[in-house]
């Protein structure tokens, strides 16, 4: 056997029980069966090393992370993981780091009855890339592009977090050791909001998770939708070690901030207890911090909306408080 396929084989080939799975490890491709009545929702995201995490990152915590991102993006369409696939770029055979990454990302996986069908290794600059497969009933997914106007908009948790972890690394401010701690938790090992994202089904109308930043990624709802966002900064849930801060630095970390993986939501006034209800069914807090609107319902608005950009956010008497800095994106 190759070293390729005995690495494969040591690390990465468990049994898989689930009845869906025709086939899996081992061979060209994986076949699964897909459930009468329901669709397929996949997704596909890249994590790269000196981009997404650091060179020296924890392989445990980073097995973790890679496939809780994922995760992430089923969570904001509602869906549940059944499948998934690793692709794995290594600069060399490390039987320790790749014990404690499988560790990792099987343990999640676990958590959430995710089999590991399939995917790939081969030899370059670190990365990884994952496949995700989940399943949802035929037409109940939520969407970007399903929001209403006058919906109101909705974040789950509290955001800046992991954005103000990265900011001490880089010695851009300095924390006390249990703050650090707290927030640097956040930004190495995220918790899908899985459990959020099911319970929101037929009561939200559109979602997303906070992965760019939170005015980026409601950014694309509004796109998607053909709206415009307004969001009270007053009202957005902040992370704890975030109130010490200057208020420009406390403003770019919990709005424009990256890798929260919370879930942004829109969903008409009328739904509001359900809301509330969802988020404690989920055991999350859900906040309402805005509202869709129109950028042509009047003067003021429309001059305030030109540019790509379809977010806004006010302070307590109306101001537009928008920062310049919108959200993490790769190429800029």
């Amino acid at each position: 056997m190759t070293p390729e396929f005995a690495l494969i084989n040591r690390y990465f080939n468990r049994a898989v029980t689930d009845a869906e799975v025709a086939l899996g490890i081992g061979d060209d491709c994986a076949i699964v069966r897909c459930k009468p009545g329901h669709e397929m929702v996949i997704s596909t995201d890249t994590l790269g090393s000196g981009t997404h995490f650091f060179p020296d990152a924890d392989a445990e915590k980073l097995g973790h992370k890679a496939l809780a991102v994922n995760l992430s993006d089923l969570a904001a369409m509602g869906a549940t993981p059944r499948f998934v696939m690793l692709a794995l770029t290594l600069p060399h055979i490390d039987e320790a780091w790749l014990d404690a990454f499988s560790r990792g990302f099987y343990t999640l996986a676990d958590q959430y009855s995710v089999s590991l069908i399939g995917g790939n290794t081969t030899r370059g600059p670190l990365s990884i890339t994952i496949t995700i497969l989940g399943e949802i009933e035929a037409g109940r997914a939520l969407r970007r592009d399903t929001a209403k106007l006058n919906d109101d908009i909705w974040v789950s948790g509290s955001l800046g977090a992991a954005s103000l972890a990265l900011m001490h690394i880089q010695k851009k401010v300095t924390l006390p050791p249990n703050v650090f701690r707290s927030v640097e938790a956040r930004r190495i090992e995220p918790n899908p909001r899985l459990e959020l994202g099911r319970a929101l089904l037929g009561v939200a109308h559109a979602a997303i998770d906070i992965s760019d930043g939170l005015l980026a990624d409601l950014g694309h709802i509004a796109e998607c939708s053909q709206l415009a966002a307004i969001i009270q900064r007053d009202a957005v849930p902040m992370a704890a070690g975030l109130l010490n801060l200057r208020a420009d630095q406390r403003d770019v970390c919990a709005l424009a901030g990256g890798d929260d993986y919370e879930l942004c939501f829109t969903a008409p006034e009328s739904a509001r207890a359900q809301i509330i209800s969802a988020g404690e069914q989920a055991g999350v807090a859900v906040t309402r911090i805005g509202k869709m609107v129109s950028a042509h319902s009047d003067d003021k608005l429309q001059a305030s909306f030109q540019t790509r950009y379809q977010v806004r956010v006010h302070d307590e008497v109306g101001s537009d408080v928008t920062p310049v800095i919108r959200g993490f994106d790769h190429f800029i």
